[in-house]
């Protein structure tokens, strides 16, 4: 049976800009405020980063009642609903938007064109708290589709204005297909100026599809609950690779690699880079004696933090 003989590594693989930045709003409100701070829902989909941030002090929460008055509290990344906003800052918490921009941006233009009269078609996964964050920025006029059979069952109240907004973690080429449906439906829909698909999830599956033509097998770095995670295992096995998704090395398979003598690895935006390097290292010991990362796009993105968290420095 073949060895593994060599490790070909996505470029980019792993953190975006946006969880970066989201990690770095809790990390510095437990610095600058102390323990407890309050994190509504997982701040980012990966287990070993919410495990991190719980042991330093974070406490994840669902609902706002979970939180003792005067808390400071963080909003994921994934965004929240208006609903939610207010609650918070009703209930006087000291907040912290970790929302990556990127959404906010969708969220933006859905204010923007509801005042202009606009009900929406979503494109995304019902439950996901980002949908449920950007269908919560309106009571009403909001309607979601998961796929092509949902587009013909929609019903908005009116066409004459009507446009259209995703989730930012899909599948782009599932996207393109519901959103290539929508338009056929209602062909005067408008469609964002800029795609809502994040730079980072199409620059992963975008690698993805490169290392998949080089490879025998995939492994993606990533919890099951990340959205772009999942993704990214699909597109490789819809290109005809076997595509196995895993929370660390821990979860490696030997039997996986029977017969594979070039591994592709990959991580979703919200994997830390030391998860994919455990994955090397596993396959390593597994014969591989070749690691080599392919050309892929560089990301150079940052996002500047919310206000108030500048960390005095030290001795000031």
């Amino acid at each position: 049976m073949t060895a593994v003989q060599e490790v070909l590594l996505a470029e980019p693989r792993g953190f975006c800009a946006g969880v970066d930045r989201a990690i770095e709003i809790v990390e510095r409100a437990l610095t600058k405020f102390g323990r407890p701070i309050y994190v509504r829902h997982e701040i980012v989909h990966n287990t070993h980063v919410v495990n991190d941030l719980k042991a330093r002090g974070a406490i994840f929460i669902e609902e706002l009642d979970e939180v003792p008055p005067g808390a400071t509290l963080v909003f994921s990344a994934h965004g929240v609903s208006q609903a939610v906003q207010r609650e918070a800052e009703r209930r006087g918490f000291r907040i912290f938007d970790a929302t990556c921009p990127l959404v906010t941006k969708v969220h933006v233009e859905v204010a923007k064109l509801h005042k202009e009269g606009y009900e929406f078609i979503m494109i995304g996964h019902k439950g996901h708290p980002e949908v449920e964050g950007t269908m919560g920025q309106l009571d009403s006029g909001i309607h979601l589709v998961e796929d092509v059979a949902d587009v013909a069952r929609v019903q908005p109240a009116q066409t004459e204005k009507l446009a259209v907004v995703t989730q930012t973690t899909l599948s782009v080429d599932d996207a393109a297909a519901i959103t290539a449906a929508v338009q056929a439906r209602f062909p005067h829909i408008r469609s964002p100026k800029q795609q809502d698909i994040c730079y980072a999830t199409q620059n992963r599956q975008d690698a993805v599809k490169l290392m998949s033509t080089q490879v025998d097998a995939v492994v993606v770095v990533g919890s099951p609950t990340s959205s772009n995670t999942n993704r990214l295992r699909e597109l490789a096995e819809r290109l005809g690779v076997p595509a196995h998704m895993v929370d660390d090395a821990s979860e490696l398979q030997d039997a996986w690699f029977d017969g594979h003598a070039r591994i592709g690895v990959t991580a979703g935006a919200s994997a830390p880079e030391a998860l994919v390097q455990g994955v090397v290292q596993r396959l390593k010991q597994l014969g591989a004696v070749s690691v080599r990362s392919l050309d892929g796009v560089r990301e150079t993105t940052q996002f500047p933090l919310p206000k108030g968290l500048k960390l005095d420095a030290p001795g000031a």
